[in-house]
């Protein structure tokens, strides 16, 4: 049986796709959730604090608010698709939600959300957002953009093998840096830059000479070894709190200390860099599903 929390999700969704349909009633909106009008009333008011009437009326505000922020609609039309008759009847509620009436406010607006014990608001520019569930620590956060780094670099290894050696060894033109690149290289050096940082960590050597004119199955290969040791590496690390530890690449001439956060954030640095022209020389060559690599949505998913 689903949970109070599963039907007050269910219901924001619903409620998000109803936003503009002021002439819904509680209990078609009930219906559309298998639920009577009491059960749904009850639900709401119990998850969010306040009954569906008033949860809708506040998420109608704060929508309003954010017209009058970024259209240079009149203030009656932003009444008029917040659900209300009239000018008079807009501005009462809206100063009453944000201490101002809506001229005072666009002049210099403020805060957009009504504050809710549901943490419930609109968000920007047509849906709701709940809050997560769980908190992402800025240790999560890390761990993420690592793992991306990881898996984005796969997919380019992958792409790169539907290209011909011709097109892996394109020079990639950047006038402000004299290094020849190519894909080819460019994926050994992301590759290889999560390897030497491995090595270094252990105390070892990196053979650079395997990074010469590499192959694209030799890339998959040490990507699959690197990747995974690299990963292992930065858990470890953000688990046991020593992102300020230091240790010593001896693989610098001469040695030096670095801090693991330090290191990481040198790696995603200088890779979203490569990985930027890796994407783009691949979309030149009609290689896009990859568009620009960029971590948010993979995130966010």
């Amino acid at each position: 049986m689903s949970t109070a929390a599963d039907h007050f999700t269910s219901f924001v969704d619903v409620l998000a796709c109803a936003l503009d349909d002021h002439d819904v009633t509680g209990d078609e909106l009930a219906s559309r959730l298998h639920l009577s009008r009491f059960h749904l009333d009850r639900i709401v008011s119990s998850v969010a604090g306040e009954p569906p009437a008033a949860f809708r009326r506040r998420v109608l505000l704060e929508r309003a608010a954010y017209r009058l922020w970024t259209t240079r609609a009149s203030i009656l039309d932003v009444a008029v698709e917040a659900g209300y008759g009239s000018h008079e009847a807009f501005t009462r509620a809206f100063t009453k939600a944000y201490g101002v009436g809506p001229s005072r406010w666009r002049a210099r607006p403020t805060r957009m959300r009504i504050e809710a014990p549901s943490d419930v608001h609109f968000h920007p520019p047509a849906s709701l957002r709940l809050p997560a569930r769980s908190k992402v620590s800025s240790m999560d956060l890390l761990l993420k953009m690592v793992e991306h780094h990881i898996w984005l670099t796969g997919e380019m290894v992958s792409c790169a093998e539907r290209l011909t050696d011709t097109q892996l060894d394109e020079p990639i033109e950047v006038n402000v840096d004299d290094d020849h690149q190519t894909i080819r290289s460019l994926l050994s050096r992301l590759v290889g830059q999560m390897g030497m940082w491995n090595a270094a960590v252990a105390n070892g050597a990196y053979d650079w000479a395997v990074e010469e004119h590499e192959s694209v199955a030799s890339l998959r290969e040490r990507l699959a070894v690197e990747g995974s040791a690299y990963l292992a590496n930065i858990r470890e690390v953000c688990e046991q709190g020593r992102l300020d530890d230091t240790f010593v690449d001896a693989l610098c001439e001469p040695a030096e200390v670095f801090t693991y956060g330090g290191m990481i954030a040198h790696v995603l640095t200088f890779a979203a860099h490569r990985r930027c022209l890796v994407v783009m020389a691949l979309g030149k060559h009609g290689v896009s599903e990859l568009g620009w690599g960029d971590p948010m949505r993979w995130v966010a998913s």
